[in-house]
């Protein structure tokens, strides 16, 4: 094939050419309706897949031994057999595609070849079926625009990036029981796309000078991945905290989640402008918050309330948009363990008069006991719209929709009017972790009788990646905050103020764990 691309593709590309190539990827390659899928592929009872009868080889009748269709009649052919070679021959169609990946391949260059315009057509089909999926458009990888080109050409220079860099670590100075702040400073300047937002430059601030809180934390994101080497002093951070969140001022020790919410809160605010922007072509935003601004599209995720009436069953739902999950703990005041009427089984242990299962708990148990059914007792009766008057009742929470970020708060310092303590029971937590089970759409399967915990190759939007950990060492009343984060994959640091160590992962899994950073897998564009 010559180095401007296959020249054959010139004759195919006469009348309503692009129309019946959207066709044939609309009905054989994604396949974007229920529909063509159904034609395309039908699900056995065994799980096992057979292709239609529409989709097979027109001279072998196989469904496999990658299928082509030709791009100039009707006609399927396996690759494999070179049945589509054998039709190419006869009747000099040299043009056909690939059913499962979408490539155009050509029987003259014998080669799959690439062409700019068909290769836009093939992405723009893609992207709609997985939006009629329910998938969305994958995220992509970047592309600069001729500007952006341009610029590159004229800046020659480059900070080159390897396995081994340390850009983007840095420690930072402790003005004064400060760890609680930095802990978490570090935790949001190591989230991938908060760092993106703010290292291209995209806050247009609207407030006074020296007042927004996110113009100070662009300025902090240029400070971290400068390449200087010595710790940061966040004085200005410190006095912008004390001046919009009033309750944390003061030289105490803070609690390093209470900040964490105050600092998104305050952030959220000040990004108004900037959601306005990019809002501005009147689509709703796709979160409960229904802002646009990074905050939001980061960490809010919706939680779904389901209170269940015990006489007619009826069922109200409300949606509340969350920036974070909190955790009840064994050993709470609250109790935790069986998570089922008559559960705990036998082999379990008993912690603090409580039936715990045999092995540590685990962030799934602590998931799996804030979304299991709640009753509510006698004392908390609800009125029920069906009823018309007050029942008992049930409360189950669920996922509505997932956050970028997930960020699970395990509530380790109980107040009431009895006690105050911190409990420091053993919680493992997973590299990976897949919210499937804990959605409301599972919820909603299993009611149906329809829901399989087998993965599913398009339902990888749950799936989450640890990034960075929290933890509190010593007690209530005198403790200090360091953190873990992942600079790399599978290289971590452990930040403890100014000092910035190198970490194994087994130091972060074995960690008490106070506040667990979540990224998604899979990105996707709205």
């Amino acid at each position: 094939m010559s180095p401007t691309g296959c020249s054959h593709v010139n004759g195919y590309k006469v009348d309503n050419w692009k129309q019946n190539l959207r066709v044939i990827y609309q009905c054989f390659v994604w396949s974007s309706t229920a529909e063509t899928r159904r034609r395309k592929v039908l699900q056995g009872d065994a799980g096992r897949t057979e292709m239609a009868k529409s989709c097979i080889c027109h001279m072998c009748g196989a469904h496999l031994n990658r299928l082509h269709s030709c791009l100039y009649c009707v006609f399927f052919g396996c690759f494999a057999k070179k049945h589509i070679h054998e039709h190419a021959k006869n009747k000099r169609h040299n043009l056909a595609v690939d059913l499962l990946y979408g490539g155009i391949y050509c029987f003259v260059c014998q080669d799959y070849i690439y062409d700019k315009e068909m290769e836009q057509i093939a992405k723009e089909e893609q992207r709609k079926a997985w939006k009629l999926q329910g998938v969305g458009e994958k995220y992509t990888t970047w592309e600069p625009s001729k500007r952006e080109l341009e610029l590159l050409r004229h800046n020659p220079k480059r900070r080159r990036i390897t396995t081994n860099c340390t850009i983007g670590l840095r420690g930072l100075i402790n003005l004064g029981n400060t760890c609680f702040m930095n802990c978490i400073v570090q935790a949001l300047t190591h989230t991938p796309l908060l760092r993106d937002f703010f290292l291209s430059d995209r806050h247009k601030c609207e407030m006074q000078s020296n007042s927004c809180l996110v113009c100070e934390m662009s300025q902090l994101f240029q400070e971290f991945y400068s390449g200087h080497r010595s710790p940061h002093v966040p004085f200005r951070l410190l006095h912008l905290v004390w001046t919009h969140a009033r309750h944390l001022a003061g030289y105490e020790q803070q609690d390093a989640h209470e900040f964490l919410i105050a600092a998104l809160d305050v952030l959220h605010r000040h990004c108004k402008g900037d959601a306005i922007r990019e809002n501005d072509n009147g689509k709703k935003a796709n979160n409960p918050n229904h802002c646009n601004c990074i905050i939001d599209q980061i960490f809010t995720g919706g939680l779904q309330s389901d209170v269940t009436c015990q006489v007619c069953h009826g069922v109200s739902t409300t949606i509340d948009p969350f920036w974070d999950i909190s955790l009840d703990l064994p050993g709470s005041s609250t109790p935790f363990w069986p998570l089922s009427p008559g559960g705990g089984g036998g082999g379990g242990t008993t912690v603090n008069g409580e039936c715990h299962p045999s092995g540590s708990t685990t962030l799934t148990d602590c998931l799996r006991r804030f979304t299991r059914p709640e009753h509510l007792g006698s004392g908390a009766k609800i009125k029920c719209g069906g009823c018309h008057s007050y029942q008992e009742s049930t409360k189950q929470l669920t996922m509505k929709r997932l956050p970028i970020v997930a960020c699970f708060h395990l509530k380790r310092f109980e107040h009431s009017a009895k006690l105050r303590r911190k409990i420091t029971t053993y919680v493992s937590f997973p590299l990976e972790l897949d919210m499937t089970p804990f959605m409301a759409s599972s919820k909603e399967s299993r009611m149906n009788g329809q829901y399989q915990q087998a993965a599913d190759v398009l339902n990888n939007d749950n799936k989450y990646s640890l990034f960075a950990v929290v933890n509190h060492q010593g007690t209530l009343e005198s403790g200090h905050y360091t953190s873990f984060i992942r600079q790399h994959k599978d290289q971590w640091f452990k930040c403890d103020d100014a000092v910035i160590t190198k970490a194994s992962m087994k130091d972060v899994l074995d960690s008490e764990g106070y506040l667990l950073f979540y990224h998604k897998q899979f990105l996707e564009y709205e």
